[in-house]
C-alpha cells in the first residue's frame, strides 16, 4: 500500500469512527448502514475530502443514509481522556495497514475489521486497547480474541 492509500485509509477510517461517535452506533453498524460503495466512495473522493471538515461530510452522509442515534455512546461514560477521532482512526489505519494481504481488497478489508469483534474492544476508552502496541493488536485481531 503506497502512502496516499494509507492517507486515504486514514482518512475513511477517522471518518467511519466519527460519525460512529455522533451517531451514538458502533462502527460495525456504520460500515452495514452504509455499505462497501460509499466506503469506497469515500476511499475515492477521500484525498479532497482532507480539506473539508468532518461535520460537513458526516451530515451528508447521516441525512442520506437517515443514521438514527443509536445507544453505543464510547464517550460519556469514558472515564479517562477521550482519544482524538484522528487518533482511533490511525489506530484503525495501522490495524488495517498490518494485516491486508497484497491481494485483498482494501475496502473489503476495512470491511472485515470493522465489523470483527476488535472494533468495539478499540471503542471502549476505558479499557487500555485502543492504545496497545500496534502488533499487539494485529496478533489478537488475527487470533479472533485479545490475547493474554
Amino acid at each position: 500500500m503506497n502512502s496516499k492509500e494509507k492517507n486515504d485509509l486514514f482518512y475513511v477510517c477517522s471518518l467511519i469512527e466519527f460519525i460512529g461517535r455522533k451517531t451514538k452506533n458502533r462502527r460495525a453498524d456504520i460500515v452495514d448502514i452504509i455499505g462497501k460503495k460509499e466506503i469506497s466512495r469515500q476511499f475515492d473522493l477521500a484525498e479532497v475530502n482532507h480539506c473539508l471538515s468532518f461535520d460537513e461530510v458526516e451530515d451528508e452522509i447521516i441525512d442520506y443514509y437517515q443514521i438514527a442515534i443509536g445507544d453505543f455512546d464510547s464517550i460519556s461514560n469514558c472515564k479517562y481522556s477521550i482519544p482524538s477521532v484522528q487518533s482511533i482512526g490511525k489506530v484503525y489505519e495501522r490495524l488495517i495497514s498490518n494485516t491486508m494481504l497484497e491481494s485483498d481488497n482494501i475496502i473489503d478489508s476495512i470491511v472485515k475489521v470493522f465489523k470483527s469483534f476488535i472494533s468495539d474492544e478499540i471503542s471502549d476508552f476505558n479499557s487500555s486497547v485502543y492504545y496497545s502496541n500496534p502488533d499487539y493488536l494485529k496478533h489478537s485481531y488475527l487470533e479472533g480474541k485479545l490475547l493474554a
